[in-house]
């Protein structure tokens, strides 16, 4: 009996070997061909049903000429100068004045880098740079997602007024607040306090103050729009996960630390490359707020001076504007590079973010 039911079926092991049967391809038909079969079946259809697959058979011949112009629009607008800054950065100067070359330079060579790198002080630059902007963008991240939490989460007077102003950060320019902004950083003050002590109002004019108080304050570059994308993103999340939590005994920081941090993840890390990306090419709140600051930005706005200043001789040595062209590339190129890379690393999980914080309706 155990011999017969260790025996194998044949019929099974001939349909696990059979593999599975491909379906008849179709013949190709000529076009005449099939304009005759459209006809036949236009012949057996009402006439509101073929006034809708007349119109769904000019769709759907347009739309991919149509969908493929867009794209070359695009790849055109944003692709043309980076190829064309890559291609100018690594040519000599003189082959600018070359009318036979277009895209390809006839030499290639690295020092119109190496010069960009001297006179921006690349280095040094790049670490202020770091300092300011790394620090700012995590403590930004922090502050605007406890932020969003609240708004997202939470009920309390003046909710609505509080969140009016937050899309007021959105819409007013930083332009309209600056002048008020440079006397409160200027002559600090908080309350008054240090006026009835009997003493002078603090300056922190040129000093790191000026960028990390905002950011923790959720007040510092873009703020309200990081804030919409936390409170979009938390308002997304079942609220069954601070029910369980709160069961389990936790306290709201604990829910917010614990539970739903980790579910907006990617939220977290666009918002972070975002302000990243803005503190990067910062230079308007800079040259406002610090008489020597040392960024990437800066250095690159006055790229032309510290060229003609070091580079050539103080103005001695005599280089046409075309011909400058390929130091100023190569100085957007190094000064660009970092952000390249950065989003070439984290891309899929930067567009996940994208998709999950609100922007797209979820």
């Amino acid at each position: 009996m155990a011999d017969t039911i260790a025996k194998k079926n044949p019929i099974s092991d001939f349909m696990a070997k059979r593999k599975a049967e491909k379906p008849p391809k179709e013949p190709k038909m000529s076009r005449k061909e099939k304009r005759e079969r459209f006809k036949k079946r236009m012949e057996c259809l009402t006439p509101a049903e073929q006034r809708y697959l007349r119109r769904k058979q000019f769709t759907d011949a347009v739309w991919p000429v149509f969908r493929a112009l867009i794209v070359f629009g695009l790849c055109f607008i944003i692709l043309y100068p980076l190829l064309y800054m890559i291609s100018a950065a690594f040519r000599p100067r003189a082959d600018m004045n070359d009318p036979t070359i277009m895209w390809i330079p006839k030499h290639i060579t690295m020092s119109n880098i190496k010069d960009a790198i001297v006179a921006m002080d690349f280095w040094k630059t790049l670490g202020t740079t770091l300092v300011l902007n790394i620090g700012c963008s995590l403590v930004q991240v922090v502050t605007t997602a406890v932020t969003g939490y609240g708004f997202a989460r939470y009920n309390f007077k003046g909710k609505n007024i509080l969140f009016f102003v937050v899309i007021m950060m959105i819409l007013v320019p930083p332009q309209i607040i600056l002048i008020p902004q440079y006397m409160f950083f200027r002559y600090f003050d908080p309350f008054g306090i240090l006026g009835l002590m009997g003493k002078e109002a603090i300056s922190f004019i040129d000093t790191g103050v000026t960028m990390y108080l905002p950011a923790l304050t959720a007040n510092g570059l873009r703020a309200g729009l990081f804030i919409y994308l936390f409170r979009q993103s938390f308002r997304g999340l079942p609220k069954e996960l601070e029910d369980a939590a709160a069961l389990d005994g936790c306290s709201p920081l604990t829910t917010f630390v614990r539970v739903m941090v980790p579910n907006a993840g990617a939220t977290f890390l666009t918002v972070f490359l975002f302000s990243i990306v803005w503190y990067w090419n910062d230079y308007y709140v800079s040259t406002s707020f610090f008489i020597d600051n040392q960024t990437i930005a800066l250095k690159l706005k006055n790229l032309d001076a510290n060229l003609t200043r070091l580079i050539f001789d103080g103005g001695n040595v005599q280089v046409n504007i075309r011909e400058l062209i390929v130091w100023m590339e190569a100085g957007c190129l190094i000064s660009i590079l970092p952000i390249l890379v950065l989003y070439i690393c984290l891309q899929k999980n930067f567009t996940e973010g994208i998709a999950r914080s609100g922007l797209t309706g979820m």
